[in-house]
């Protein structure tokens, strides 16, 4: 007769816990962050509707979200500052121009949601198709600005840019723009 070992019991240590339920968390992580990136280039992982309250500069917006006033900034560009005269008002006027008559808006969002500001971060359709994020830099009212990990369009708004370069359009004409938006913000801290 065979005689039967008792299961051998494992027990196990807090430290192996605390490995074990790290390594869980951390593959869920990976498997959520696959999943909303799976759309791939020109996809969102995510839209709204929003209707436009008001545009604050040449790239934040007002925005009424889902019953809910938020401020919004446009992911990938970096429109001149408002002291950055005459081109601040200027892409303010371009932006509101882009969006002022669609009312009705359509919002995506890409891997972060909201920046270090608690502002909503947003590539923005008007209800014609228009993509408002790509028009600001195709019509030379804004510069590429890229902040990892959104990053979904960043071919696409380099080449509108560099048309516009090419073409000497808004802040590339032969009086344009003479520092850039990141450039003045920081020798203007107090803004």
């Amino acid at each position: 007769m065979w005689l039967m070992k008792p299961p051998v019991k494992y027990k196990m240590s807090n430290k192996m816990l605390r490995v074990l339920v790290i390594a869980l968390f951390s593959c869920v992580s990976i498997a959520v962050g696959l999943v909303a990136r799976q759309g791939g280039e020109g996809e969102s992982s995510a839209a709204d509707e929003a209707e436009i309250v008001r545009v604050i500069d040449g790239d934040s917006l007002k925005l009424m979200v889902n019953g809910r006033k938020d401020e919004a900034r446009l992911i990938g560009i970096d429109a001149p500052e408002m002291g950055q005269r005459p081109w601040g008002r200027r892409a303010k006027d371009h932006l509101r121009e882009l969006v002022g008559a669609s009312g009705e808006l359509s919002i995506e969002y890409d891997v972060e949601r909201r920046d270090k500001y608690g502002r909503l971060l947003v590539y923005v359709r008007t209800g014609d198709g228009r993509f408002v994020n790509e028009e600001m830099l195709r019509a030379g009212y804004a510069v590429l600005f890229t902040v990892p990990p959104n990053v979904r369009h960043v071919a696409k708004f380099r080449k509108a840019q560099e048309e516009a370069r090419q073409q000497g359009l808004g802040i590339w004409a032969g009086k344009g723009l003479k520092e850039s938006p990141s450039g003045y913000r920081r020798s203007h801290p107090w803004r």
